[in-house]
């Protein structure tokens, strides 16, 4: 069975925690993370980038110049794209990126990463992830306990700890999510998972 190792906010070792097989070691799938990842990036975009054709340019309803007699090509319109001030061509248009992604899809591509976190012992336990009121200094002392490389590390939680987000919103290379909002893109983005002792069950009853 999977495990991890538990530790307290202070970053003292408590022992280990057994993890559900399912979710914290899953069979690694390289390529399902890459197009689970890639479409979650590509639902991101908004796709509003537009440029202007010919047709959308304003003017260019008499001849520049003459047909013959001026050395130049000949031009019908000041609009054309080969002209100053002209429309684009094959310029970008307002269009979808999105990519439909199954939930099953989701789900195993999420404990992949998770798991490959595990292998690589870097996702621990926490015991009791609160904070009493939002101070960022004693929460940035405990994030470097955790990650004294100064390497980004992500924080899950059970449920939103108001505290806890206003403590580490200001904090480079500190993230926190929600055991019901961590996608792939998350995990990936971080080099170190901490998770909440109370949001392991969580996780384990959504992925498994």
């Amino acid at each position: 069975m999977a495990s991890a190792s538990l530790f307290n906010m202070s970053g003292s070792e408590l022992g280990t925690v057994d993890l559900k097989d399912a979710v914290f070691d899953a069979k690694p799938n390289e390529t399902l993370v890459h197009e689970v990842a890639l479409a979650l990036l590509s639902n991101r975009r908004q796709g509003n980038a537009s440029t202007k054709t010919r047709r959308d340019v304003s003017g260019g309803g008499i001849k520049p110049f003459r047909q013959k007699g001026t050395g130049r090509a000949r031009q019908g319109s000041s609009r054309e794209p080969q002209m100053r001030g002209g429309g684009a061509v094959f310029g970008p248009h307002p269009r979808s990126y999105r990519q439909d992604v199954t939930v099953r899809a989701k789900r195993q591509a999420l404990c992949s990463v998770l798991s490959d976190r595990v292998r690589g012992a870097r996702l621990c336990v926490l015991d009791g992830l609160s904070c009493e009121a939002p101070k960022t200094k004693p929460f940035a002392e405990m994030a470097a306990r955790f990650s004294p490389d100064g390497k980004k590390i992500l924080f899950v939680t059970a449920d939103v700890e108001s505290n806890v987000v206003l403590s580490a919103r200001n904090i480079p290379r500190v993230a926190v999510c929600t055991a019901a909002d961590l996608s792939v893109l998350d995990v990936l983005d971080a080099y170190r998972v901490v998770v909440a002792k109370d949001a392991v069950g969580r996780l384990e009853e959504r992925l498994s």
